[in-house]
């Protein structure tokens, strides 16, 4: 047991660094191509922030729910996951904690996929904390567009 969280433990760390390199690069991007400038914010600026914000964020969770199939078809002898395909099902269903149960892990590797879900519901949080406050962000700017 000790063997597969150690091995959970650095996919864990792997898909953390993925996630604060991603929102790190995104933030700084967005603060100079968006927030920084001195011109207005208006309700078309507001939806192009927004809306790539959400595709950056869907891009990173989809790079990370990858890491965790690309190990689960490297490390798991299970039938089921003997494809890409099923493993990044089985791996999305996972990380974001839907859990169909279709596909199961035998006892040993039962440990990882709870770690993978423990992993996406803390990436999840922190993606909507992100995008709140870019929300926030887009809001206050359009607010004082308008009241200007």
């Amino acid at each position: 047991m000790i063997e597969f969280s150690l091995i959970g433990a650095a996919l864990v760390a792997i898909t953390v660094v993925i996630h604060a390199w991603g929102t790190t690069i995104w933030l700084r991007y967005i603060g100079v191509k968006h927030a920084l400038g001195d011109e207005p914010w208006t309700t078309k600026r507001s939806l192009i922030v927004l809306t790539s914000t959400v595709i950056v964020l869907i891009v990173l969770h989809t790079i990370e729910i990858g890491i965790w199939a690309i190990a689960y078809l490297s490390l798991v002898t299970v039938e089921e996951l003997e494809t890409l395909e099923s493993a990044l099902y089985f791996s999305f269903v996972t990380f974001t904690t839907l859990g169909y149960g279709d596909i199961t892990l035998a006892a040993p590797w039962r440990v990882l996929s709870g770690i993978e879900a423990l992993n996406g519901i803390m990436l999840v949080g922190w993606t909507t904390a992100f995008l709140f406050a870019v929300v926030q962000r887009s809001w206050k700017g359009t607010l004082q567009t308008r009241s200007d």
